[in-house]
């Protein structure tokens, strides 16, 4: 096998992966039996600092909300325990018309034609979009604003810059002043550009739309906090051509990274070259109403590798509880649950721009803004941790070798923030800064 994909040896199968990471020492033991692993585990978890153990503000592409009883309750019955990926889909009704109520709710809420049935998570969606807009345009590059999240610029690069594409990232951009039009060029396959981005700024993407169009580009929208959705103009109305988005935030917990639910969705004419699965309605030999799986052009079915990506399924547990969720909400509890979100944020940004050295850095912003410190953003959160307080994301862990980020703190407030919270928050910044 070595020889026929050109190989001489196994290593040389594991070339693109660090070394450090292929022979990482996790300090853990080599044996122990089950009572002392129970014991061992216990103790490392007891370490941690769960979100609702105290005041929490921390978002950064992943956000604390309420999950009603309910969604939980429903996932657990006995009709959704079925075949994870159903491989004869046309047996699992049940199943695929869930997928094609997540599918609608998607479309409806991004403003475009058509979802499919979702993906892994929201960077590993943007990085497909990349992929998806280099088959459409036949070009290499993509734009990346420097309002995206890092992680997901992160797996865009890697995605692309495999099958020799090219990845342009503007500068961090704090004020969202960038100027992502100038560098559009004939080359250029997608302009990514993140509403609300990584530092909370609400943007308006009509005009980074004409223009990428206006030059053959794809303008791909990135969304991270689904909630959003219920007060932020759709990025359909605004002209995206492909839309990602990260779904935890409706129906599904933090758990301390995932499972996460990636949204995807686009124009009606890009339809065939979504990665990923689609269900659609039809009618079966009596004429009843009945779901299919349609346009699975995955590398596992016939279309090998023709296919249009990689995803071998859909995160099928986690769209569930996001289908549940939504239809619990609806429309007018979607857009009240909006607004909770972004009442908390005005009062939080509020409190905190009081305190001596503290500036707020956003024009407009949902429920996530980016604050100035006069002291390193890592020390303050590590000081207010001890305080039992969670501050929000520096922004030295997110650009590591960028400076500028050292002193910017991205602060996050939904539905789930009191204001006892607000206060304690504002308090134990003021104590730290002193």
């Amino acid at each position: 096998m070595l020889g026929v994909i050109g190989a001489h040896k196994i290593d040389d199968l594991f070339a693109d992966v660090p070394a450090d990471a292929l022979n990482a020492d996790f300090d853990l033991p080599d044996h122990m039996g089950e009572m002392a692993v129970e014991r061992a585990l216990g103790a490392m978890a007891a370490k941690n600092r769960a979100a609702g153990a105290g005041p929490f503000f921390v978002g950064g592409g992943a956000y604390k909300h309420h999950v009603p009883a309910t969604v939980d309750h429903i996932i657990q019955r006995s009709e959704f325990l079925t075949a994870y990926t159903p491989y004869q889909p046309e047996v699992a009704q049940g199943t695929l018309q869930y997928l094609f109520e997540f599918q609608t709710q998607v479309a409806a809420l991004t403003g475009m034609d058509v979802a499919n049935c979702s993906m892994y998570d929201g960077s590993t969606g943007c990085g497909e979009a990349a992929l998806m807009a280099r088959r459409i345009t036949k070009r290499i590059k993509a734009v990346v604003s420097g309002g995206l999240h890092p992680q997901y610029a992160a797996v865009t690069r890697t995605n692309l810059e495999l099958v020799g594409g090219q990845v342009d990232c503007a500068p961090i951009d704090p004020g969202a002043k960038e100027d992502l039009a100038a560098q559009i060029d004939d080359d250029t396959a997608c302009v990514i550009v993140q509403n609300p981005d990584v530092f909370g700024n609400v943007r308006d993407l009509a005009p980074i739309a004409k223009a990428a169009q206006a030059k053959g580009a794809l303008l791909i929208a990135v969304v991270t906090e689904a909630v959003s959705f219920g007060a932020v103009k759709s990025p359909g109305e605004m002209g995206a051509d492909i839309v990602v988005a990260e779904g935890q935030s409706i129906g599904n917990p933090l758990g301390f990274g995932g499972p996460y639910v990636g949204l995807f969705a686009t124009r009606q004419k890009y339809v065939r070259q979504m990665p990923g699965r689609l269900c659609g309605e039809t009618v079966d030999a009596e004429g009843k109403r009945g779901f299919v799986l349609t346009l699975s052009t995955r590398e596992q079915h016939i279309r090998r590798d023709k296919a249009t990506s990689n995803i071998c399924t859909n995160a099928g547990l986690c769209s569930l509880a996001f289908t549940i969720h939504m239809t619990l909400l609806g429309e007018a509890g979607l857009r009240r649950l909006a607004t909770l979100n972004h009442q908390a944020a005005c009062k939080t940004a509020d409190a905190l721009s009081a305190v001596n050295g503290v500036a707020v850095l956003n024009q407009r912003y949902f429920n996530e803004f980016t604050l100035r410190l006069p002291k390193k953003a890592d020390d303050v959160v590590a000081a207010l941790a001890e305080d039992g307080v969670l501050a929000g994301v520096p922004g030295g862990r997110l650009w590591p070798d960028d400076p500028q980020a050292e002193n910017l703190l991205i602060v996050a407030a939904t539905e789930c923030v009191s204001d006892e919270d607000i206060r304690t928050f504002t308090l134990k910044l003021r104590e730290a800064l002193q």
